[in-house]
């Protein structure tokens, strides 16, 4: 069956989620998949959610990152680009063979914990180790959740927080990170031959959702000082993960 065959609670749940997901995208330069693929997962498979997450994680970025591009140090973030590159196929590779239940459960739990600590920690907590090669492990353990289910921004936004980065350095990661690995997977998907109608007919509907919730999320981002970004970012991981954790009930 196809999309537009189904009923206006589904097509309601794709655009939902595109709205939500594109204003966080917008806002942060990540999130897309965190907010809307709770809601997406209830209107369609987990493989055109993935895909979805991909295209309109990537679309979100493209209407917002052309503001930041001259900010950009891609040699700087080469280590982490490349080793994400390299984790996309792994992550596309596990993804038959995981339970979706399993692995919502377990990024949810990941975040809340993360989350509630930070949040309790106020700002207190610091990271001063960790350099090129901690950069090249996270992105490559990005890589891979992207890969699965189109989640790589979760572990570059935790490395950044922990780090203790000013917003504009954070987002200028997020998007660059975010935008290349997801355009990886999308590339993935194409070459393996599992795009399909389905998604297509998602994608119709998500976009103007996405397009519009990245230009209002832009238009909130320069009223953010860094406290308050932090606590956005915090704030959408914690919900993040209550959603994931309870859709994997």
């Amino acid at each position: 069956m196809g999309l537009f065959d189904a009923d206006w609670a589904t097509l309601a749940f794709v655009l939902a989620g595109a709205l939500a997901g594109g204003f966080v995208n917008g806002l942060t330069g990540f999130g897309t998949g965190l907010t809307a693929l709770p809601l997406w997962l209830q209107a369609v498979e987990p493989l055109v959610a993935a895909q979805l997450v991909s295209a309109a994680s990537v679309l979100g970025h493209v209407a917002t990152l052309r503001h930041m591009r001259p900010s950009i140090n891609w040699r700087r973030l080469a280590p982490m680009l490349v080793a994400g590159l390299i984790g996309v196929p792994i992550g596309t590779w596990l993804l038959p063979w995981i339970s979706l239940a399993t692995f919502k459960l377990g990024i949810g739990v990941l975040l809340i914990a993360y989350c509630t600590f930070m949040l309790l920690a106020a700002g207190r907590v610091n990271l001063a180790a960790g350099g090129r090669s901690a950069e090249a492990a996270i992105g490559l353990a990005g890589g891979i959740l992207g890969g699965l289910a189109g989640l790589s921004g979760v572990l570059p936004t935790v490395w950044a927080a922990l780090k203790g980065w000013p917003k504009d350095e954070r987002r200028v990661l997020f998007q660059a990170f975010n935008t290349t690995i997801l355009s990886a997977v999308l590339v993935a998907s194409l070459v393996q031959g599992l795009v399909g109608s389905r998604f297509l007919a998602a994608l119709v509907v998500a976009l103007p959702g996405t397009l519009i919730g990245a230009y209002l999320g832009a238009l909130v981002y320069p009223r953010l000082d860094d406290h308050r970004f932090d606590r956005v970012v915090l704030v959408v991981l914690l919900l993040s993960g209550l959603g994931l954790v309870w859709w994997a009930r």
